[in-house]
């Protein structure tokens, strides 16, 4: 599939302002997150590949922050034309952009897109799987437990949690080191010194990452018995849970 190409932070921003999932980020986020993240498209592997082992029939597969649908997109031909889909974003332009692609793709299954902010009230329900793909990470700390616990509650037993997350190093002596590698990552994939800096800037106050131990230890807070890190990469890391 052609993306379009990531410019949003090609030119000088005279007026820098914190991150938006605006059109234009929405237009060119395919592109983005694939030279942004490393082995993106393998963590969305992985992630399909577990959350088809958990899908149940008569069950609802969740994906908070579904973005432009990438993940509900790929998963769709390995589950249950009996498993319902619920795509959940806060922004209506990453929605109508993941509209447009499950339409491309004449998805015959019953699916809902809404468009829910994370610290609000929303509703997870009759869940085997839920999903948070570079998502827990722009969810405001004091708000994330909370989240984890409506997750949690929303989940079939034996359902499941996947979780891909920017992360910190667990040793601070560590942090600096990892994210001059991830900037040279950036580089290889030809970002200039300039969107490299302006992308961090408006990320600054937006995106609050924790370490994976502080991750595990709030799943496990809100009741997940059975945790694993399933992928890392210097700051990146996937992991799942399960509910007992």
């Amino acid at each position: 599939m052609n993306h379009t190409k990531d410019s949003v932070f090609s030119e000088v921003i005279k007026k820098p302002s914190d991150f938006k999932f605006g059109a234009t980020v929405a237009n060119a986020f395919d592109d983005m997150v694939e030279r942004s993240v490393p082995f993106y498209n393998e963590i969305q592997r992985m992630i399909i590949e577990q959350a088809s082992d958990f899908a149940k029939p008569g069950t609802n597969v969740y994906d908070l922050g579904c973005s432009t649908g990438t993940t509900l997109l790929h998963l769709d031909p390995l589950v249950s034309s009996e498993v319902r889909f619920v795509g959940v974003d806060d922004s209506q332009d990453m929605l109508a952009k993941c509209a447009e692609k499950l339409e491309q793709a004449n998805l015959t299954r019953k699916y809902e897109l809404q468009h829910a902010d994370l610290h609000r009230d929303f509703r997870v329900e009759n869940a085997s799987v839920v999903i948070l793909c570079l998502t827990l990470q722009f969810v405001r700390p004091i708000y994330r437990k909370k989240l984890l616990r409506k997750i949690y509650e929303g989940l079939t037993p034996g359902g499941v949690l996947l979780i891909a997350e920017k992360i910190l190093a667990e040793d601070s002596l560590f942090n600096r080191n990892f994210i001059t590698y991830y900037y040279d990552y950036k580089r290889r994939n030809q970002y200039s010194e300039l969107e490299i800096s302006q992308k961090r800037e408006a990320l600054e106050n937006v995106l609050v990452p924790y370490k994976l131990s502080e991750n595990i230890k709030m799943l496990r807070k809100v009741g997940f018995g059975h945790t694993e890190v399933f992928f890392k990469w210097y700051n990146f890391s996937g992991f799942i849970a399960i509910k007992n």
